[in-house]
């Protein structure tokens, strides 16, 4: 099934997608996507194939997730995606356990920043919600730059719930981080907060941590708010 699979995405491979994937994904020496390969299929059309292997086995997912191509491993996080909501509507919880574990066991091939957020909310988030947390803390002390993001976008599955707690605490261990794409997840993470929970949670956090957050991250959490207000929380750094 995976090789069927394999040949339906090269079917719709495009070279000059491809190469605007690795400009835009920083594939470059270096840089934090040093060594991805793209193909050069969409989203939409990943997303259908994902609809039409629905059903593959997590062994076959796994050849998946370790191909260095990007566009595998992301159609093997779609299915796992699907799969974990289907179990958590059928309140079947060995289904849950089993992704939820497959997933922590291969976060280092989880890594670029778009398979990070298309699937750790709906997975580590969603599974953790009536358990305790502490692999959340776990994962945002990592040295691992996407188990970092992987701890900050899973708390948007609570966010969703109205819950910033989380979040907040999350952004707190990760407030110092000197790499951009955390700084934009925490960023990120924090405007939802305002915008989905409460805008009292987010500029309570703001006011006590706005001098000492990373301007990125600072610039992101304060985008939805009048340019009167977002200049006061600049102008305190």
């Amino acid at each position: 099934m995976v090789q069927s699979l394999k040949s339906d995405l090269n079917k719709l491979a495009t070279p000059q997608k491809a190469k605007a994937s690795e400009w835009f994904f920083k594939t470059d020496p270096g840089q934090y996507g040093e060594g991805d390969q793209f193909i050069g299929v969409t989203v939409p059309e990943q997303r259908s194939i994902a609809r039409k292997y629905k059903d593959l086995p997590l062994s076959q997912a796994e050849q998946l997730l370790k191909s260095p191509i990007h566009e595998e491993r992301l159609v093997a996080l779609i299915i796992l995606v699907e799969r974990f909501k289907s179990a958590n509507r059928q309140s079947d919880q060995e289904t849950q356990k089993e992704i939820y574990d497959f997933y922590l066991s291969h976060t280092d091939r989880v890594n670029n920043w778009d398979l990070v957020d298309l699937s750790a909310d709906y997975i580590v988030g969603a599974y953790l919600a009536d358990k305790p947390k502490s692999v959340l803390y776990k994962l945002a002390k990592s040295r691992n730059l996407w188990e970092r993001r992987i701890a900050m976008i899973a708390t948007y599955y609570y966010i969703r719930q109205s819950e910033a707690k989380y979040t907040l605490e999350i952004a707190d261990v990760l407030l110092h981080d000197s790499h951009d794409l955390i700084q934009k997840a925490v960023g990120w993470m924090l405007r939802e907060v305002g915008k989905r929970c409460s805008e009292q949670v987010l500029t309570d956090f703001l006011d006590k941590h706005a001098p000492e957050m990373p301007r990125t991250a600072l610039r992101y959490a304060i985008e939805r708010f009048p340019p009167e207000k977002r200049q006061k929380y600049l102008k305190s750094k």
